[in-house]
């Protein structure tokens, strides 16, 4: 049985048709990312999936059950943190877990979850005088008071500096070993390519890519191509003595495409023999955020935030 069973699902607001008959599965025991620009029609997503939203169509099945009907049962079996979790500024971990605790009526090992979250050095800490990682650690410490088989962390890592980033990483790699399911929803392209099993790209509440990020990146990325500084002539060159691709921007970065591995050595054969200058040569491959701009036209900054780079699109 999977995690989660999504099916033609569709959400409007108005005339706005924010999730437009998405379908996707999320496999037990795997991290899936969850992408998009702001207004994507993630947000709408996660909580029908969570079951704090209704949807207007189509079926879902979170553990087995449908998230609105069965809400109560299946909340006690789910794990949350929202974006841009707080708590209260006077309360030390330990009683924040407590505290949730009691709400699950639930008996936890308090000492036990704050090492499992690598928080136990903070134990006397207020919350107020954490640092913003270790606030983040609260948040996980507190979805994991009830057990739960299914976690949804929503921008886990969001204004982090790379350090506490990857302490949050390493405690999340953990919980997937323990064999818990993991959505992630974040804004860092480079976070969803490290820890995410399978990826789905939304834009304008449809799925633009899904798969792993490997398979993502083979199918909408540009495969590997040789970089370097060089002009024009140097391009025409290559063009004219190759059967290679060569292609040349505004600022001089020649881009040479290559099929196999053989391609190199005949590219650089050819531009010895130009007698043309040349530097700052590198083979380069697409990375999960070259393929998002690609099919999104965005690059996602700092906070959510959107930054245009190709064609434009609107969304919900």
């Amino acid at each position: 049985m999977s995690a989660i069973e999504v099916s033609a699902l569709q959400k409007s607001y108005g005339q706005l048709r924010a999730v437009d008959e998405i379908s996707f599965s999320v496999n037990q025991g795997e991290v899936f990312s969850l992408l998009g620009p702001n207004g994507a029609g993630k947000t709408t997503t996660i909580e029908i999936l969570e079951g704090i939203r209704q949807r207007d169509g189509g079926n879902v099945r979170v553990l087995g059950v449908d998230p609105w009907t069965s809400g109560y049962a299946l909340h006690k079996k789910l794990g949350i943190i929202p974006q841009g979790f707080t708590f209260f500024p006077k309360a030390k971990p330990k009683e924040a877990i407590q505290y949730y605790a009691d709400l699950f009526g639930v008996t936890v090992d308090s000492s036990e979850i704050l090492r499992k979250v690598v928080l136990d050095d903070a134990v006397n800490t207020y919350f107020e005088d954490l640092s913003g990682g270790q606030k983040q650690k609260v948040g996980l410490a507190l979805s994991l008071v009830n057990n739960p088989e299914m976690l949804f962390l929503d921008e886990p890592t969001t204004g982090l500096d790379p350090q506490a980033r990857r302490a949050v990483w390493e405690v999340i790699r953990e919980l997937k070993k323990e064999g818990r399911s993991i959505m992630l929803t974040t804004h860092y392209l480079e976070e969803a390519e490290v820890l995410a099993d399978r990826v789905a790209i939304m834009n304008k509440g449809k799925i633009a890519a899904i798969g792993t990020p490997a398979e993502i990146i083979a199918q909408h990325g540009s495969g590997e191509r040789l970089e370097f500084r060089g002009d024009q002539k140097l391009a025409d060159y290559l063009r004219e003595h190759t059967n290679l691709d060569v292609g040349l921007d505004g600022n001089n970065l020649v881009r040479v495409r290559i099929g196999e591995k053989h391609d190199i050595l005949v590219a650089l054969e050819s531009m010895e023999r130009s007698g043309l200058d040349w530097a700052d040569l590198k083979t380069r491959k697409d990375s999960l955020e070259d393929v998002f701009i690609k099919l999104v036209g965005f690059a996602i900054e700092e906070g959510g935030g959107i930054k245009q780079i190709g064609n434009s699109g609107r969304g919900a």
